[in-house]
């Protein structure tokens, strides 16, 4: 895509386009067989890759992870985000954009994730895939700009659609993780101190899951 054809794209939308080139871009030197992270800004911000060189591990974990992303953006990136890499195992994180919006069924946004997975599976025989429950929010330490999309986006919203995605990783005889428990507060939302505007998480809310989720990049 040309200059020109950038200026007719809002920044959010060439953000996107400039971190699948990037990414395209890195896929050339990667190692197959190993660990992909798959989603929107919620996989993205999870600084994996940091973290476990700070720890020691060998494992090589790639974040493809692409901010804004809904799950049929994933669908027509899945080439670059997972593909590309012949991953030996996939966890993935998507949807929650598609939370946001009032106007997308939770029915629509798992048959998007249905059709990943199947291509995901076509394209990679043999791949172990890891559904992420999705991340509580806290409306109440929201910040204003933040609010009106947590009016749709509840935590009750989320757990129903949580239940969804388990289903949806039987389905697949996959397997559907939670690794949320120290993110939740006493009422199950995402702790104050771990969030940055209500919905998204910070390096300490990062922290605090990492090595729930090394548990399962751990599994032999």
């Amino acid at each position: 895509m040309n200059t020109t054809e950038y200026e007719e794209l809002d920044q959010t939308q060439v953000d996107k386009l400039r971190k699948i080139k990037n990414y395209r871009l890195k896929n050339q030197s990667v190692l197959p067989g190993q660990i992909v992270c798959a989603g929107s800004s919620l996989m993205e911000m999870f600084p994996i890759e940091k973290f476990i060189a700070e720890s020691g591990s060998n494992k090589i974990v790639y974040n493809r992870g692409i901010g804004g992303f809904v799950t049929q953006e994933l669908k027509n990136a899945l080439d670059v985000c997972v593909l590309d890499l012949k991953p030996s195992r996939v966890f993935i994180n998507i949807g929650t954009n598609d939370l946001s919006d009032s106007s997308i069924a939770i029915s629509t946004i798992m048959n998007n994730y249905d059709e990943i997975l199947t291509e995901i599976e076509q394209a990679v025989p043999g791949v172990e895939i890891y559904l992420m429950a999705y991340y509580p929010v806290n409306f109440e330490a929201a910040s204003d700009e933040m609010k009106e999309c947590l009016k749709i986006r509840t935590n009750e919203k989320i757990n129903a659609a949580n239940a969804e995605v388990e289903k949806l990783a039987k389905k697949h005889n996959q397997r559907y993780i939670d690794i949320n428990r120290n993110l939740k507060d006493d009422c199950g939302r995402l702790k104050a101190e771990y969030t940055i505007e209500g919905m998204h998480i910070n390096e300490d809310g990062y922290r605090a899951i990492f090595d729930d989720f090394m548990k399962y990049v751990n599994e032999p």
